[in-house]
């Protein structure tokens, strides 16, 4: 009997559930979809059980529909989607729909952290709090609903809350914990003085285990629900942006992470918690213990090639289209698009800033157009490079994924304004395989996440940056640089407008 373990990937549409085997082979993986409500302009929300449900039905299709032995699968892990609020009363049941991280009505919330605690806040969280973030919801609940507030005990993220609802016991993973901002990211727990100012109580936060940790075996209740055995060991898991980082092998700090999926990220390993960025991009604990991951984000990486197909090629092959970009230069025959439709975050956090196209000639062929969207995307992720090369960190690898990594003409654009080489995983699951690496780790299987990683990921094709093109994007790329402040004021101005009328 080959043994497997379970990588459970919980993500704002759908849960997917990969049964993996000691090898790193994918023998089986389900998926199930859930809604998403959003009951007022800025609400984003999720009904919890819908999780539970979503992942044992995936389960359950892997027991009977794959023939996935109960007795072979020896643990599980998690990634989750991150900053999510669940609140929960004395008797652990939630008490309101889970407020999800793209929801964006706290921005009152994160004004008034800021005025509150101002440097320290960044010194301690390591980060700014801003509208995604889980301390801003737990403050925007308190303020708007304060009868359910009063009965909230406790709090979790949403995977530590599906682990909750199959082991019986309760606790936070330390990077979905990092990714509440209320989080000592040196001394890794809770902070005090974070407590104090908010007057939120040391018995509201969970207990805080690391991700390669046991966090107990499936419940017998669980068992009878979806057929798992009560022998099956439960590990803690990672925030989704950690669990893909392992999974896709960034373990050292010359390797970035380049992952282009609705929203673009830029993740960088970091051995310590040294380095300071000054909350210029986001720094928290990783799921590997007593290690570290930063990253920044663009908020419509892949959005903004989708929202352009869906406009003004509805009916054309996605690869077609993107290929068309060949047929264009080196900077779109100088056409510059920035990806800002709906906001940015870094190194800009400006819900408010929009998009553009600038240099529009009558010459210009809907291909062009193409192109300086490819571009602009990595322009983007240039932006983020640029805080770490100003803070000093180093780095000569970077891993591509997402759709990204499905385009050989997009590889070779990162390649050349990155002037970086740009690796494509030949298997990527990303965040799914890093939680059954946390897994395997925690089973023994492996040594050290490092170790299994080798084992479970494997590099493909590389791409060398051309010289030639690095010049030209070294030209090009200062001129996009100048257009957010160049746009900012007009952005905003416009933005009001459509509000108002």
């Amino acid at each position: 009997m080959e043994e497997l373990v379970l990588g459970v990937d919980l993500g704002t549409s759908a849960v997917k559930v990969s049964a993996v085997s000691r090898k790193g082979k994918i023998v089986a993986q389900r998926s199930f979809d859930y809604p998403l409500s959003q009951p007022k302009p800025g609400f984003s929300e999720q009904n919890p059980e819908d999780w539970v449900n979503g992942t044992t039905v995936a389960i359950v299709e892997l027991i009977l529909k794959d023939g996935i032995d109960v007795e072979a699968i020896k643990g599980i892990s998690y990634s989750g989607q991150m900053h999510g609020l669940v609140l929960l009363d004395q008797n652990k049941q939630v008490l309101r729909p889970a407020i999800l991280w793209n929801d964006t009505r706290t921005s009152q919330q994160t004004q008034e952290i800021a005025d509150k605690m101002g440097d320290e806040f960044i010194n301690i969280t390591r980060n700014k709090a801003l509208e995604g973030f889980t301390l801003p919801k737990i403050l925007w609940v308190k303020e708007n609903e304060p009868n359910i507030f009063a009965a909230a005990q406790t709090f979790v993220t949403p995977k530590d809350y599906l682990r909750y609802r199959m082991t019986g016991k309760l606790a936070m993973e330390i990077s979905d914990a990092a990714g509440t901002v209320m989080l000592d990211v040196a001394k890794g727990d809770w902070s005090t003085e974070i407590q104090a100012s908010f007057d939120l109580p040391a018995s509201f936060f969970p207990p805080i285990i690391q991700g390669v940790e046991s966090a107990g075996y499936i419940s017998e209740s669980y068992s009878l629900f979806s057929g798992l055995n009560t022998n099956t060991q439960v590990f803690g898991g990672a925030a989704d942006n950690a669990a893909g980082a392992i999974g896709s092998a960034i373990l050292k700090p010359n390797m970035v992470w380049s992952s282009i999926g609705t929203s673009g990220v830029v993740l960088k390993y970091e051995d310590n918690a040294e380095v300071d960025y000054h909350g210029k991009i986001h720094f928290f604990n990783h799921a590997i213990p007593n290690k570290y991951y930063s990253m920044g984000v663009t908020l419509a990486a892949g959005h903004s090639l989708n929202w352009f197909k869906n406009r003004f090629a509805p009916e054309e092959d996605f690869n077609d289209l993107v290929a068309s970009a060949k047929k264009s230069t080196v900077g779109a025959n100088g056409l510059l698009f920035t990806p800002y439709i709906v906001g940015e975050r870094t190194p800009y956090a400006d819900g408010d800033i929009r998009g553009s196209w600038l240099g529009i000639d009558s010459m210009h062929q809907r291909y062009d157009f193409v192109r300086s969207v490819l571009e602009g995307i990595i322009f983007s992720f240039k932006d983020i490079f640029e805080i770490y090369e100003a803070a000093g960190t180093h780095f000569d690898t970077v891993i591509a994924s997402g759709g990204g990594a499905k385009s050989a003409l997009w590889l070779q654009i990162q390649a050349d304004i990155f002037n970086k080489k740009v690796i494509v995983l030949e298997n990527e699951q990303g965040p799914g395989m890093g939680a059954a690496i946390l897994a395997a780790v925690g089973l023994g299987w492996f040594e050290s996440v490092e170790q299994a990683a080798e084992q479970f990921a494997s590099f493909g094709q590389v791409y060398e940056p051309n010289a030639e093109n690095v010049a030209k994007y070294a030209q090009i790329y200062p001129i996009y640089k100048q257009i957010y402040q160049q746009t900012s004021d007009i952005s905003h101005q416009l933005l009001a407008y459509r509000r108002e009328n």
